[in-house]
């Protein structure tokens, strides 16, 4: 993620990393919770939209961001729909048809689907690495197709919606090598997160909740939606973008981790193969060969 505003720590690069993959770790788990509690999974993701959007509104506007216009501003919108509306609806919905690890392994699938789209959209080079690491990913969501586990349901609709959810967060690639360097990305998150919060509305059912279940959605819009992307964005500004990719993939083993823990989920040994090669290919395509010494991002 393009930087969000300025460093808010003195925290070294490789802790605000690691935060940031921590707290992305606990976004399966949170809605988890949430669902747990009565609440929707595209409900779920509309709080979570709407709340991290007032944050990011509040921020560009005390930081006085510029804000996107005209076409630029339509762009937003589309994005908007596509990897806000559409990515944490699929998220959650993968986390409530497969179980939160399984959705988190599933949406390092994203890198792969970025190196496709820069082939097929960007005329970016397909080389020996990028097909190797879509083998891989392939190789990894067979092996996971047949390896299961326990609390874990690998399914059609699991495996559709957590692909759908790497695919829509790849899109974040394209967009923000486009208008993360044109814009303050505060501005235009607060754009897209509302834009998405509104898509989201039309399929939402509301419905009564407790203070557990506020306190799930709060912490994802605060803490691993607003927070993370703070943490991430000030860490890259002085750690090499392939060093923060590699501490950023802790995300799914934080995410299984907790998810063993507090609701009894363990992918098989063949599944478990399948995440290490997906999460593999993902670390392959962070690897940049011509970046030989740490430098400033």
């Amino acid at each position: 993620m393009a930087a969000v505003g300025r460093p808010v720590t003195r925290l070294p690069a490789p802790l605000l990393i690691l935060a940031a993959a921590v707290l992305w770790g606990l976004l399966g788990i949170l809605g988890k919770q949430a669902q747990a509690g009565g609440v929707g999974p595209l409900e779920v993701a509309f709080w979570r939209a709407l709340l991290a959007g007032g944050l990011f509104t509040l921020h560009a506007g005390l930081t006085g961001a510029r804000w996107p216009r005209g076409r630029d501003l339509l762009v937003t919108v589309g994005f908007g729909v596509a990897g806000v509306s559409v990515f944490y609806g699929a998220y959650q919905l993968a986390v409530q048809a497969g179980g939160a690890s399984l959705a988190s392994v599933l949406l390092y699938t994203a890198p792969a689907f970025v190196a496709l789209m820069g082939w097929a959209l960007l005329r970016e080079r397909l080389g020996r690495r990028e097909l190797g690491a879509v083998a891989l990913t392939l190789g990894g969501i067979a092996l996971i197709s047949l390896g299961g586990g326990q609390g874990v349901t690998v399914s059609g609709p699991a495996l559709a919606w957590g692909l759908l959810a790497g695919f829509t967060y790849s899109l974040y690639y394209l967009y923000g090598k486009a208008f993360f360097t044109r814009y303050e990305p505060a501005a235009l998150l607060a754009v897209a997160l509302l834009v998405g919060a509104a898509g989201l509305l039309l399929f939402v059912d509301f419905t009564a909740k407790t203070v557990p279940v506020w306190a799930s959605l709060g912490g994802m819009a605060v803490f691993c939606t607003y927070l993370a992307y703070l943490a991430y964005s000030a860490g890259l500004r002085s750690l090499p973008a392939t060093r923060a990719s590699v501490i950023a993939s802790l995300e799914p083993v934080v995410a299984a981790g907790l998810a063993a823990l507090l609701f009894g989920e363990r992918l098989a040994a063949l599944a478990l193969l399948g995440a290490a090669l997906v999460i593999g290919a993902a670390l392959l395509l962070s690897i940049n060969p011509d970046e030989a010494h740490p430098s400033a991002e």
